[in-house]
C-alpha cells in the first residue's frame, strides 16, 4: 500500500500515533516531518527521536517546506532543506503550497532543481489541485488532489493529461473521510490514477492531526 502520511501533531502530544506509525512504516510511500511549518529554529529532540526511528523502520522521510505560491524567498526555502538534512536526515522534502499555473512553471523547474543540488532524493510537490501540464514531469510524485472527502466524491475530474502519467506518479490527499470510508477512498484514488494516497478522517483546521485509519486498519 502506498500511502503518504503528514502526520502534524507532536510526538509528545500523541506518541501513540507516532509508534503506530513507526510499526507500520513499511507500507508507507513516505512521512513528511512539520515540526513548526517547516524544521523549526532549533533541532526537536523528539522530532529527531521519531525521525531515527522511522529511518531505522523502512520509512522515507520528506521535510516539509512551505513555498508560499512561488512567493516564499528561494533562500529561505533552500535553508529549510538543508535544515531538514541536518537535523532529521530527511531523504527528501515535501514542497507544499507549489504553483500550478503554466506561468509558474519555469520556476518551479528552477526550484526543485535547486532542492535536489541540496541532497534531496525525493521531492513532492503539492499544488493540491490537478497543476498545468509539466509539473509532474518536474517532481517524483506530484499531490493532484488535497482537500474534503464530500468534494472528492462529487466535484472531482481528471484531466486527460494525468493519464499520460504513472499512477506512481500522482498522489490525492483526502481528509474528512468517514472511518467506514477510507477503504473505499484508497481504492477510488486508484481508480482515478492515483497509486499513492492519504486518506485521514481529522477536519480543518489540522485534519493531518491524527493518524490514518488505512494505515493500521483501525477505523476511528
Amino acid at each position: 500500500m502506498n500511502l503518504l502520511i503528514p502526520l502534524y501533531v507532536h510526538p509528545a502530544e500523541d506518541p501513540g500515533a507516532w509508534h503506530r506509525l513507526i510499526t507500520a512504516a513499511n507500507r508507507t510511500y513516505g512521512v513528511v516531518l512539520n515540526p513548526a511549518s517547516g524544521p523549526g529554529e532549533v533541532p526537536d529532540p523528539a522530532f529527531t527521536a521519531a525521525a531515527g526511528a522511522l529511518r531505522a523502520a523502512g520509512a522515507r522521510l520528506l521535510g516539509y517546506v512551505d513555498t508560499d505560491y512561488g512567493v516564499r524567498d528561494a533562500a529561505d526555502i533552500a535553508e529549510d532543506v538543508r535544515r531538514h538534512r541536518e537535523w532529521y536526515a530527511a531523504d527528501g522534502c515535501f514542497l507544499d503550497r507549489v504553483t500550478a499555473t503554466a506561468d509558474g512553471l519555469p520556476a518551479c523547474r528552477r526550484l526543485v532543481r535547486a532542492v535536489r543540488r541540496l541532497g534531496a532524493g525525493t521531492v513532492v510537490l503539492n499544488p493540491g489541485v490537478h497543476p498545468a501540464p509539466g509539473y509532474v514531469r518536474l517532481a517524483d510524485l506530484t499531490v493532484t488532489f488535497e482537500g474534503h472527502w464530500s468534494t472528492y466524491v462529487s466535484a472531482f475530474s481528471r484531466p486527460a493529461w494525468t493519464a499520460r502519467h504513472p499512477p506512481e506518479r500522482l498522489c490525492h490527499l483526502v481528509y474528512g473521510v468517514p472511518g467506514a470510508l477510507v477503504p473505499l477512498a484508497v481504492r477510488t484514488a486508484h481508480e482515478r490514477g492515483a497509486a499513492v494516497s492519504g486518506p485521514v478522517t481529522g477536519e480543518p483546521p489540522n485534519p493531518w492531526a491524527q493518524l490514518t485509519p488505512a494505515l493500521t486498519g483501525a477505523q476511528r
